[in-house]
Order: structure tokens, then C-alpha cells, then sequence
């Protein structure tokens, strides 16, 4: 792998409906203002045409020519301002998205925009934690999942906090909740501050629907589409044991990435989780490149035993800074350690510290604190099989990532930093040899 040099094509800096109110939040590590969802992209009006779908920071929806970055419609009112949007999730002309944190003063909700219709949709399930890192996850029967948290799970009080919520537009197009699934321990969960904060992944295989997600607490839970957690609601086809977070901590530790679900030649069904953090003490792996301490993807095969599934661990990587999302292409698992300061406690300062002495133990997730913590990033690719580290981009990164993602295209990885360079890297191509 090499980095690939490439020039910018076009940029667009959106203009704004929203005036921050005096005195309020303002901008900082949870809140940061600004275009915080990743955008989609869809078929254009003709053949070979592509529209790029992005939230500007006063919530109004754009729709902008992927060739030159021009408008091919007027932005329209999709949700309120400075409510930070994750991810934007296109399924058959419904934008789809979900807002954390109270950013703004915004409740926290699932948002769906009909493009046909242009009608607007909101569903809120209560809680703060609706903050996947790839947006809500969309299954082939359209329905719309999303972990919560930040609340109690009291379902008899419309209340679904630390759960994972399933939505669907109804004939009207407005969002109408279909389903939940709580474990057991969710309000133990909600007490630790263990968010359901992970991006579910819908698969099919062999006959079965299936829904896999994972949260802070760091454990993954395989669920029946078709009967999501049971009649009670809190029972999943399989709860794995604890891969991190012994300690039950709510910062710098468990899953806070994407998971990667794949299909090998063979049509075994996989999954990778990446996580903060040390490993379990009791997380075993027939191939363990390492015990990771700040972190480290740990891969699974999804196998049937009798009428009853379970995920078997088949790998675990090396030690990798705060391991995040997983992207797989062509047997290739590509990871990268985000190298940032993920702390939220207020650690004990020495008396002779440079910042004086100080009693730890309280929240301060603020950026003068945790900006020079910062580490740097590092991009590696495994063999998805194996776990077998193929490249790593070493000390090429100079700075840290912050929930930007990964993305993988055309036989190039892409990865962005918190000092604003896109890093790009790639195959170089081979020339053929020349005749004699």
C-alpha cells in the first residue's frame, strides 16, 4: 500500500438559516455544531447521474450533483437546527437519520424525509443515545433499527431507553415504532451509562433474518428479526460473553465503532467487532495476535448449533489504539486505531503535575482537556480468515481521528483526521514489463 495523491473536485460551504441563541451550550466534543452527518449518495434523474444527500448545520436537507457539487433541488425542512445527525441512510426515496445528545436543545429522535412526498417524519423512543456511528440500520423488509440510551427501559411508559428500537413508515410515511428488544440488565446498563450506541447489522442467512448488535458494555447479542427478543422482548437468540470492559466503565472502553458482517467463499457467515480498551480476562480466541489493552477487533463466525445459533470467536487482532469501525473487501479486513484521548473522567493530578494537583472522579469530556491527549491514528489491514496483519500505515497518520469512519473504494481506503487531512491510501499499480 502507498498514499495516493488526489486534488479536490469541488466544495461547498451551505449556507445557514440558524443563529446560535445567546448563552447557550455552544460547540464543544459532544456538541460540535457544524455538518455532522455523513451524507448518502442515490441514483440521479438519468443514467450515470448520482445525488449527494447531506443535513446542513440548520437541519434543512441538500441535494447536490456528485459530478460539480451544485444544488438539483432547494434545500428543504427536514429536522431542527444543530441537532447532530449521524449518518444519512437512503432506502427506497426515504432519507433516514437519528440525532444524540439533546444537541441544540433537540429532542433525540428517529428522522425519516420521503423525497417524493417531501413530507418529514419523527419518532422519539426517550433516551440520549441514538448515535450509531453509521445511522440507523435498514432491513430488506424496510423496517429501521437504532440503539438508544440515556433513559430508562419502562416500556408500560413509552419510555425505550438502552434498547434497540425498530421503526417502519407507515402508508402515510410518518414512522411508527414495530418492535424493541431490551436485555435484561438495561437499566443496570442505563445506570453505568452503558449505551446501546452501535449501528445494528440486518442479515439474511440460511433461511434465518437476523439482527446483531453490540453496546459500551461490550457484549454482542444475535436477535431473530422475526421474533425480535421474544414475547418478552428481552430474550435474544444468543448473548455473547463479555469480549472487553470487565470493569463496566462508560469511557475509553467497550464497542463504540461500526461491526462487519461478511460471507467467505465457503458461505460461512462472519462478524468483526472492534473495541476500546483492554480485552476481557476471560475472552479466549484459538488465534490471538496479542491481549490488547487500549483495544482491538475481535472476528466471530455466526454457526447453528441444533435449533439454536451462537457466535464462535475465531480471531482477535493485536493491540490497536482505540480500535473503530471495520470495513471488509475481498478478504480483507481493514481497521484502523483512532489514536484520541477517549477519557471522560477526571483522572487524580499529581501535586508536582504540570496542571497541579487535582481530585479526579468527575465528568469533563471538554476539548482543552482531551485534544492534547490525542495520540495518532493508524490504518492496518488483516487477512479476514485469519487475523494475519498484512499492512499498517505505521506512523504515516500524524494525528488522531475522531468518529470520521472509514471508507473503502475501488481499491483505496480513505480516512479522515481531527487536523482536517483525508488520507488516502492504495495498491500502486504495477506497469507491465516491457518486451525485449
Amino acid at each position: 500500500f502507498r498514499r495516493v495523491l488526489f486534488r479536490s473536485m469541488w466544495h461547498r460551504k451551505f449556507d445557514s438559516t440558524y443563529t446560535p441563541p445567546a448563552g447557550g451550550r455552544g460547540g464543544g466534543t459532544l456538541c460540535p455544531g457544524g455538518q455532522t452527518a455523513v451524507p448518502a449518495i442515490g441514483p440521479g434523474a438519468a443514467a450515470g447521474q448520482y445525488t449527494v444527500y447531506a443535513v446542513s448545520w440548520d437541519g434543512r436537507l441538500r441535494q447536490i450533483n456528485l459530478t460539480d457539487g451544485k444544488d438539483i433541488a432547494p434545500p428543504e425542512k427536514f429536522m431542527p437546527a444543530n441537532g447532530k445527525p449521524y449518518a444519512l441512510n437512503l432506502w427506497k426515496g426515504i432519507i433516514y437519520t437519528a440525532s444524540a445528545q439533546g444537541c441544540g436543545g433537540v429532542t433525540n429522535a428517529f428522522y425519516s424525509f420521503d423525497l417524493a412526498t417531501r413530507r418529514t417524519s419523527v419518532f422519539i423512543p426517550a433516551g440520549g443515545g441514538l448515535w450509531g456511528r453509521r445511522g440507523a440500520s435498514i432491513s430488506p423488509e424496510g423496517v429501521v433499527y437504532l440503539g438508544t440510551g440515556d433513559a430508562q427501559f419502562v416500556p408500560e411508559n413509552k419510555s425505550l431507553g438502552n434498547a434497540i428500537v425498530a421503526v417502519k413508515a407507515d402508508a402515510n410515511k410518518q414512522l411508527q415504532v414495530v418492535d424493541y428488544f431490551a436485555p435484561k440488565n438495561a437499566n443496570w446498563m442505563w445506570r453505568r451509562d452503558l449505551d446501546m450506541n452501535v449501528t445494528p447489522i440486518s442479515l439474511d442467512y440460511k433461511g434465518k433474518k437476523f439482527l446483531i448488535s453490540s453496546s459500551k458494555e461490550c457484549r454482542v447479542w444475535v436477535l431473530d428479526r422475526e421474533n425480535f427478543g421474544g414475547e418478552d422482548h428481552r430474550t435474544p437468540l444468543y448473548s455473547s460473553p463479555l469480549i472487553c470492559n470487565d470493569d463496566g466503565a462508560w469511557d475509553a472502553h467497550g464497542v463504540w465503532g461500526a461491526l462487519a458482517a461478511w460471507q467467505d467463499a465457503r458461505g460461512a457467515q462472519w462478524l468483526a467487532v472492534p473495541f476500546w480498551g483492554p480485552v476481557s480476562r476471560n475472552f479466549k480466541a484459538p488465534i490471538e495476535y496479542g491481549r490488547p489493552k487500549g483495544g482491538g477487533v475481535a472476528a466471530f463466525k455466526l454457526e447453528q448449533e441444533g435449533a439454536n445459533w451462537k457466535l464462535t470467536p475465531a480471531w482477535m487482532s493485536r493491540d490497536m489504539d482505540m480500535a473503530e469501525e471495520v470495513v471488509v473487501a475481498n478478504g480483507v479486513a481493514f481497521a484502523y486505531a483512532a489514536g484520541e484521548d477517549t477519557t471522560q473522567v477526571v483522572q487524580d493530578g499529581a501535586w508536582d503535575s504540570p496542571t497541579g494537583p487535582r481530585l479526579g472522579g468527575g465528568l469533563d469530556s471538554g476539548a482543552p482537556r482531551r485534544i492534547p491527549g490525542g495520540r495518532r491514528a493508524e490504518l492496518v489491514a488483516l487477512d479476514a480468515a485469519t487475523g494475519k496483519e498484512l499492512w499498517s500505515s505505521g506512523n504515516q497518520i500524524t494525528t488522531w481521528n475522531h468518529f470520521s469512519g472509514l471508507t473503502v473504494a475501488n481499491g483505496r481506503a480513505y480516512l479522515g483526521t481531527f487536523d482536517g487531512t483525508l488520507y488516502c491510501f492504495g495498491v500502486p499499480s504495477v506497469a507491465p514489463a516491457a518486451k525485449k
